[in-house]
């Protein structure tokens, strides 16, 4: 992969995974907000985010943590909706922080089902390639449960690490010190310099400041990592 950051330009070789495209395609939307962040208050997140009642919840965290799994399995339950399961744009506000959707399909697997079962049919009716992995309509999965946007209240990180404990929650500082500790959860930068880390550490605090946040650690089972967060949205 080749990028031009004057132009915000992309060249990708070689690749049959949507999801890398996808991901590399919203990277260079997250950079050029960043630049005009200062300007218009808008930034683009890698991580998920569910509404229930106006109310959204967003989950960040590296890969392999569990966010694509809690993300579906809050979204079982007929009262959350769903805005995005991979990346999401914010606007921060005087009073508020709003989260809006970032694309109209979700990059799902095999193995949710086998997670969650309520997912088995939907998985089902999606084209999978070998890998196990297949494009689906986030309007056929959760019907009438579709948000644009919606005002964000809770931050939820996630790490895996059998010597912390399971949960707990976090000053603005701590969670802006888990962001850089973790490479801001992010492995799609696609510009590294102390510029950009000044202002996505800008970005971050100012975030944790206007909302709740809280760390979860993802070593128990799913449905106890689940149980952990599930009311905070409405709480």
């Amino acid at each position: 992969m080749f990028y031009e950051p004057v132009a915000k330009t992309c060249i990708i070789r070689n690749c049959d995974y949507y999801g890398w495209i996808k991901s590399i395609a919203l990277a260079a939307i997250s950079d050029f907000f960043e630049e005009y962040h200062s300007e218009h208050r808008r930034y683009s997140v890698h991580g998920s985010v569910v509404d229930c009642g106006g109310h959204a919840m967003a989950i960040i965290g590296p890969p392999g943590t569990g966010k694509t799994t809690l993300t579906y399995g809050l979204l079982q339950d007929k009262d959350y909706n769903y805005i995005s399961d991979d990346w999401f744009f914010t606007r921060l506000l005087s009073n508020a922080s709003v989260v809006y959707s970032s694309e109209k399909n979700s990059y799902i697997r095999d193995d949710l089902a086998e997670v969650w079962k309520e997912f088995s049919k939907a998985v089902k009716r999606v084209r999978l390639d070998e890998k196990g992995r297949g494009i689906a309509d986030v309007n056929t999965l959760f019907k009438g449960r579709v948000r644009e946007s919606s005002t964000l209240k809770k931050v939820v990180l996630l790490e895996r690490d059998t010597s912390h404990p399971p949960f707990r929650k976090l000053e603005a500082v701590e969670a802006l010190d888990f962001m850089l500790e973790k490479d801001f959860c992010n492995p799609h930068q696609l510009v590294r310099d102390d510029r950009k880390l000044q202002i996505r550490q800008e970005f971050f605090l100012e975030l944790f400041q206007s909302v709740d946040v809280y760390l979860l650690n993802t070593v128990e089972t799913p449905q106890e990592s689940l149980d952990r967060i599930k009311n905070l949205i409405i709480g």
